[in-house]
């Protein structure tokens, strides 16, 4: 086996390829090639570190230099400096980390990851995902060979129970007692599902986690399969996850391989096989009954229930459905045990959750927080604070289906109960962070037009309630709202939410509500006073050139798009406001100030 003297991990995840990471790798491969260093150093392709907003990244071992936003110019003085002459590139790392000690070099001090612990990324930035032998040296399918020689079904379900694990797909449901309902359906055939529809925008936890780790996934539903009595696994991915679809199937290829998939695994009779099915990017297909009737090839609509998918669900067979992040918990919980995992978060809410955090924030990525953390540590100490030292507003979670959480809540822990006392919602994992520019009205009409677009149509609340509310929305937001459109648009709101036939459905008038609950005054305030607070709702806005200030320089007629700028050398420049499209371009030209919003 080859020995390297050093490890270089560069993240191949979605975000750091689209910054032509990939290009750094073929830049290592050239400069040790160069410096006879090929057989010393090993560069390692890896899955999301999490730091986004610095990708690309690279970390550099035995030390564990983080190196932040590399170009394929760095990597020249990478190799020269830290590989040949033991030099940390001080300026490549994390700005908090350029420091003098030693010990404050290693990623594990950068202060992003202070916070956080990384069960369900446990291996994400650090194998990579298309090695299965690197899986197996972090004690990858050992839960399985535990499972299938030294316990029974029910032994493992007991386990997953007293965990305290609850479904990471957004409705939080215990796990165990999901696998327990499964297990006990009588049946000749059952099916273990993996739901991988991550829809939200601004989600992606479940990619990433497929992108760094897919074998943990692989090994958490053969693991399911063995207790609820299953032979047949099936993962519903998205199209649009090209690398995560490309890591699954050769990770599914390698388990068959190393006999981890397929007949008699671990020379026991258990046999169990995954495959994976596409979806075509309906945000409905993440409901867990529209997720099944799409894998059968059909429309994907949602069906009431009972009953229920462990007793009738993928082609009327008992059908057990997690989501990626709650399998992904499933191998350490087995080797762990269940008081391990019940010791970390709340008492309701056990174990960790991953966040896709977005927005205005420094640190936009993905986080792996003990439950219970609060809202202002993931805020201030992980995400490093709003841009530009703006104040926080508020941070929406869960997605289309979730909530609006003002500024008075910050304090708030993040658990499944709490968030619901509030009006929000854990969901799949989306945390989008919103500051003082924000428009809470038009953050509602966002979402909402989200959930009009990705309706399916099959339950006239949902098809023709959003429709509804969605004008009445866009009605106040053009300045156009009336007395009544805030209550009409509450009502519509808490119709749809008790009547419609699915969990999205019921879930979609959420930002509404909370944004109603917590910020009534800008609804009040676009309706009665024809002003948008914020200054975000264009009709309600226009642009004023001060005249004082004004030098004359004609910078922003240059720059004005639609020519609604005019004047001359020694007077003050104008805005005629018909033919102002509101852009905001001439107020970001105009070196002196001079141009300022009206709202």
């Amino acid at each position: 086996m080859q020995i390297y003297r050093a490890h270089v991990l560069v993240c191949t995840g979605t975000g750091c390829t689209s910054s032509n990471s990939l290009k750094l790798i073929e830049e290592f491969e050239a400069q040790l090639v160069k410096n006879k260093l090929e057989n010393e150093v090993k560069i390692v392709k890896t899955g999301c570190f999490g730091l986004c907003a610095q990708g690309p990244i690279v970390v550099v071992y035995p030390e564990g230099a983080m190196y932040t936003m590399v170009k394929p110019e760095d990597v020249k003085e990478i190799v020269e400096e830290h590989l040949i002459k033991g030099r940390i590139v001080k300026r490549l790392l994390p700005v908090e980390a350029h420091v003098e000690e030693e010990k404050e070099r290693a990623i594990e001090n950068v202060g992003f990851f202070q916070k956080q612990l990384r069960i369900a990324l446990r291996n994400c930035g650090v194998i990579n995902p298309e090695n299965i032998e690197e899986y197996i040296a972090r004690d990858g399918y050992m839960a399985l060979g535990k499972v299938l020689t030294e316990m029974t079904p029910l032994e493992v379900i007991d386990i997953i129970k007293r965990s305290g694990l609850r479904g990471r797909g957004g409705g939080g449901f215990p796990t165990g007692l999901k696998w327990e309902f499964a297990y006990k359906s009588q049946d000749d055939v059952k099916y273990v599902c993996c739901n991988a529809d991550e829809g939200d925008p601004g989600a992606f936890m479940d990619r990433s986690i497929l992108e760094g780790d897919p074998h943990s996934v692989i090994e958490a539903m053969a693991i399911a399969g063995y207790a609820i009595g299953s032979n047949q696994g099936y993962i519903y991915v998205r199209a649009e996850y090209p690398i995560a679809v490309k890591r699954l199937n050769i990770a599914i290829q390698q388990a068959k391989e190393y006999g981890l998939l397929g007949k008699n695994i671990f020379g026991t009779d258990f046999s169990f096989d995954v495959e994976l099915r596409l979806g075509a990017g309906a945000f409905v297909c993440g409901e867990e009954t529209a997720l099944m009737t799409s894998i059968e090839g059909k429309r994907g609509e949602p069906r009431p229930r009972p009953p229920f998918p462990a007793v009738k669900g993928l082609w009327q067979k008992p059908t057990l459905l997690n989501n990626v992040e709650t399998y992904a918990n499933i191998p350490v919980i087995i080797l762990k045990g269940p008081e391990w995992f019940a010791s970390i978060g709340t008492e309701r809410s056990k174990g960790t959750k991953v966040f896709a955090v977005g927005g205005k924030i420094n640190n936009t990525g993905l986080v792996e927080i003990p439950m219970g953390t609060t809202l202002r540590e993931v805020i201030y100490d992980i995400g490093g604070g709003i841009p530009g030292g703006k104040k926080f507003k508020a941070a929406q979670t869960g997605g289309p289906s979730g909530g609006c959480i003002p500024a008075s809540h910050i304090d708030t822990p993040i658990d499944y109960d709490s968030l619901i006392q509030i009006g929000s919602m854990m969901g799949s994992g989306g945390l989008i962070i919103m500051d003082e520019d924000t428009c809470m009205v038009d953050i509602a009409k966002f979402f909402l037009q989200f959930t009009v677009d990705e309706s399916c149509g099959k339950c006239p609340p949902c098809r023709i309630g959003t429709k509804r509310m969605l004008e009445i929305l866009e009605k106040i937001t053009e300045g156009n709202g009336e007395e009544g459109d805030i209550e009409k648009l509450e009502m519509l709101a808490k119709n749809i939410k008790a009547s419609a036939l699915c969990g999205l459905g019921q879930t979609a008038p959420n930002p509404v509500l909370s944004t109603l609950r917590y910020f009534r005054d800008e609804y009040e305030a676009h309706v009665k006073d024809k002003k948008c607070p914020a200054g975000v709702c264009k009709s309600m806005i226009h642009y004023v050139i001060q005249a004082e200030l004004c030098k004359s320089c004609g910078i922003c007629a240059r720059n004005c798009p639609v020519g609604a700028i005019s004047g001359k050398r020694g007077e003050p420049y104008v805005i005629n406001s018909e033919k102002c499209i509101k852009c905001g371009v001439c107020m970001t030209k105009c070196p002196f100030k001079a141009i300022f919003k009206n709202v």
